[in-house]
């Protein structure tokens, strides 16, 4: 089970959240059976959402990151609810790219650099909140970071690693997000700085044992820091036959007429755990009789 962490300073002028997400990009991988890159793109987008998902604060609350820059790898979607569990899916699972000229997966090159990152807030009003900010780097830390800087104005720093083994099967990932609130004092901001000139990878630590409170405390080395909560995450997928049949009925009348007189059965699969769910004919007309 993957865990996730939040500490704040002492005077609350900055926090920091910390996840090992292993677990979570395990079970994507599992599910997708992506290529070596796709799954090092679309595990630090989950990875980013889980953390994001971690700052909201209401308990229905849920975030969706989708990032499109048109690379070959196509779109990409995480979803995350108020503790972290996160899902995901993308366009195009396999990619071939060679490795990039840091002889590393080439995750910019998959996702592409020509295009947008998405950030959809369902927080419990009329309309969800949408941040629009364009792709500076398609390696997606460096994407996060500057929607923080220029959607919601404040400062960030994100770092988020996917280690894929020879075989496709995942390592570990995980990632950590450190961001100033208003009044931070510079002598804060210098320590942060400081620690953050030498921090090994994300990867690097979690291989070499070191804890979600071990990252948080290493990312904010020299500072006082506690800690506010933690949490299991997972790779949860929140699909039901009841929203699928929801989702049918919004396809319209005509639609659910035309399943209904067909020979065939309909079939919907979820993009996010491919489960699928058979729906006969029969099925079709007796939805059709509950909504008239």
């Amino acid at each position: 089970m993957g865990k996730i962490v939040r500490y704040i300073t002492e005077d609350g002028s900055a926090f920091v959240i910390a996840a090992d997400t292993s677990d979570m990009v395990r079970k994507m991988e599992e599910i997708h059976k992506p290529s070596a890159v796709v799954t090092a793109a679309l595990g630090r987008l989950l990875t980013a959402s889980s953390m994001m998902g971690d700052m909201l604060k209401g308990e229905d609350d849920s975030i969706t990151l989708r990032l499109n820059g048109n690379g070959p790898a196509g779109s990409l979607i995480a979803v995350s609810d108020s503790h972290g569990n996160a899902r995901g899916y993308v366009q195009n699972t396999v990619v071939e790219l060679p490795l990039n000229d840091k002889g590393k997966l080439d995750v910019k090159g998959a996702v592409g650099t020509d295009g947008y990152l998405y950030v959809l807030k369902d927080i419990g009003l009329k309309e969800p909140f949408v941040g629009t900010t364009e792709i500076v780097s398609g390696e997606i830390a460096e994407d996060i970071t500057n929607y923080f800087a220029v959607s919601e104005q404040t400062p960030s720093v994100c770092a988020l690693g996917v280690l894929v083994n020879p075989d496709l099967t995942v390592n570990c990932a995980g990632g950590f997000i450190i961001q100033l609130l208003p009044g931070c004092p510079e002598e804060t901001i210098s320590n942060i700085e400081k620690s953050l000139e030498d921090i090994p990878s994300i990867t690097q630590m979690i291989s070499d044992g070191m804890s979600t409170d071990d990252i948080a405390k290493r990312a904010m080395k020299g500072i006082n820091i506690d800690k506010l909560d933690e949490y299991e995450i997972s790779y949860k997928c929140n699909c039901s036959r009841d929203r699928v049949e929801k989702a049918l009925i919004s396809t319209g009348m005509e639609s659910l007429k035309e399943m209904s007189e067909s020979s065939e059965d309909t079939v919907v699969e979820c993009h996010f755990c491919e489960k699928s769910y058979k729906f006969t004919p029969n099925d079709i007309k007796n939805i059709i009789k509950k909504i008239n």
